[in-house]
């Protein structure tokens, strides 16, 4: 697909982080940006940032995991934009799940779910079928992670498993998409190679009273910036990817039909060869060995 001036590029979770990044890189490239976001404020000023550097925007409050609230925003993007060319399912929580799974509270899983898992299929229900009726060259981008996407990390297995979903959903909807000869492409994409600045460590602060928790938790969340100094302090430097490189991904594997948008990574590489190699050996999955669960 061409990114061209005037198409118009739908971004969910795009307050900030990955989806501000995108929408930013979207708006450079000359496309029209629709901002999604459950956070309104943090909205708000994403949406008059852009706006200064001169972009044409659209933000609206949206909640990923009700399905009305999507629809509701696929309805205003086109009644904005006229159409959409390119659709980047990209919001997401982390659970804060404690413990083992067998200890885990429902709600934890539930929420996630509702975002992670939920929020990616509603998206694609909302909008491929007018991007499709439209015939013009589009794509979808869903955002997993390599946590579960290429191999689980078992102190977030919650997050881990809803990753896990949005690869085998992308992988059916390019299937499904090539049996119809659509023009629509679809690409699964994994932000990295090392670690992000974004708010899913800050996730909680979002989480609807729905999925509250139902029992206190037994240790206080931990932020990006803790978990950065106890890192360091433990003797470990913890290498950081720009958001706006995992952007250039997003644009670079949009132009080229990219199903996998998965930056080059020996440590990403040695995961995918270890979980294959157990799967083609029918053995234990002795490459989860090297994870400590505390």
């Amino acid at each position: 697909m061409r990114l061209q001036e005037g198409q118009v590029a739908v971004v969910t979770g795009a307050a900030s982080g990955i989806g501000l990044a995108m929408a930013r890189r979207f708006a450079a490239e000359g496309l029209k940006v629709v901002l999604a976001d459950v956070e309104e404020g943090a909205l708000d000023k994403a949406a008059g940032e852009l706006r200064a550097e001169g972009a044409k925007v659209m933000a609206r409050p949206v909640d990923v995991s009700e399905r009305d609230s999507v629809r509701a925003l696929a309805e205003a993007a086109y009644d904005t934009f006229g159409a959409v060319h390119v659709l980047c399912n990209n919001a997401g929580v982390g659970s804060g799940a404690e413990g083992r799974m067998w200890e885990h509270e429902p709600n934890d899983w539930k929420w996630a779910f509702a975002v992670n898992v939920w929020g990616v299929f509603h998206g694609i229900q909302a909008f491929l079928p007018r991007m499709l009726a439209e015939g013009t060259p589009g794509h979808v981008v869903n955002t997993s992670s390599g946590d579960g996407g290429i191999a689980p990390l078992p102190t977030a297995s919650v997050y881990a498993v809803t990753k896990s979903a949005v690869v085998t959903m992308t992988e059916s909807l390019y299937a499904h998409l090539k049996a119809e000869g659509a023009s629509v492409g679809a690409s699964v994409l994994f932000p990295g190679p090392h670690m992000l600045r974004t708010g899913l460590w800050e996730s909680h602060r979002n989480r609807p009273e729905r999925y509250a928790k139902e029992r206190p938790r037994r240790t206080p969340y931990r932020s990006l910036d803790q978990w950065e100094k106890a890192m360091k302090a433990g003797g470990h430097e913890v290498e950081f990817t720009p958001v706006e490189d995992v952007a250039a991904t997003v644009v670079d594997g949009i132009r080229a039909d990219r199903f996998w948008m998965l930056p080059d990574s020996e440590h990403s590489d040695r995961q995918i060869r270890a979980r294959s190699q157990s799967m083609l050996d029918r053995a234990n999955p002795s490459y989860l060995e090297s994870f400590v669960l505390d």
